[in-house]
């Protein structure tokens, strides 16, 4: 899904295919490993081997007793095409379907709209940040508080969307829209190239939490969601007992601490979903 993410899912429609035969938990113990769909290049949740969800599908794995099978993947067009490719289906180029893909909007739309598969365990809550240098813009309550100052935003992104519209395009001329996601956007705050970063919690944390001389909150505007949205995980349709034990395992390790523990490692609040 990307950096371009909720653009993509929101948008998604009914599938169509043939599914691949469910795996059950029973033949995940057989084999002694789960297979765990990874997004590629998504900070910082996964970068080459590296990341909250690399952490996190270790310990699920873990906690079923088996080994941890990474099968990281780019992203496709839209959310549709991820779940056939690396949930329900396969991808036509030989690789997939992952026992259960991480990562997935534990949405009610994209849920009906995928009857080939099982959306459940949310395990964090994203949303719409912006961060700014305090020593330039001391108070932020509106949009228009950034006067003419420089923002970084990745172009193709939800954030990036939002600022591009924003007060009927108002900021479009001060955007600096170059940045491939929010972890290079913030980059450039603190490089000082520009008074504010807009992207997704997670990225914005992942670069500047800690450092007292930015302050990290939500876009201030009507269009973000104002709740966020949760990222869960998704298994085939019929996989219920692999569901039930990943849930399960899920539930376990939040009650335990450690999924607190995996965000706080990558510099990441973690929201209980």
């Amino acid at each position: 899904m990307n950096r371009r993410h909720l653009l993509a899912w929101a948008a998604a429609g009914a599938l169509t295919g043939t599914q691949a035969g469910a795996t059950t938990l029973a033949q995940v113990r057989e084999r002694g490993r789960l297979v765990v769909g990874l997004y590629e290049d998504m900070p910082p949740f996964h970068v080459k081997g590296k990341g909250i969800d690399m952490a996190l599908g270790q310990a699920l794995a873990e906690a079923l007793g088996v080994k941890f099978s990474p099968l990281p993947f780019n992203a496709d067009e839209n959310m549709a095409d991820d779940l056939r490719n690396m949930v329900w289906k396969g991808h036509y180029l030989g690789y997939g379907p992952a026992d259960v893909l991480l990562h997935v909007p534990v949405d009610r739309p994209l849920i009906e709209a995928t009857p080939q598969a099982t959306i459940f365990g949310p395990y964090y809550r994203e949303r719409v940040m912006l961060a700014r240098r305090v020593a330039d813009l001391p108070r932020l309550e509106t949009l228009s508080q950034l006067g003419t100052s420089r923002v970084a935003v990745a172009g193709q992104t939800l954030a990036g969307w939002l600022m591009i519209g924003a007060d009927g395009g108002a900021y479009r001329e001060q955007l600096n829209t170059q940045w491939k996601d929010g972890c290079e956007a913030a980059r450039a705050l603190q490089r000082g190239e520009v008074a504010a970063a807009a992207g997704l919690a997670s990225e914005l944390e992942a670069v500047l939490a800690g450092d007292t001389a930015y302050r990290i909150e939500p876009l201030p505007s009507p269009r973000a969601p104002r709740d966020g949205w949760a990222a869960g995980m998704a298994v085939k349709r019929d996989a219920t007992d692999l569901a039930q034990a990943l849930q399960q395992a899920l539930n376990g390790l939040a009650s335990q601490g450690r999924v607190a523990e995996i965000f706080a490692q990558h510099k990441v609040a973690w929201r209980s979903p």
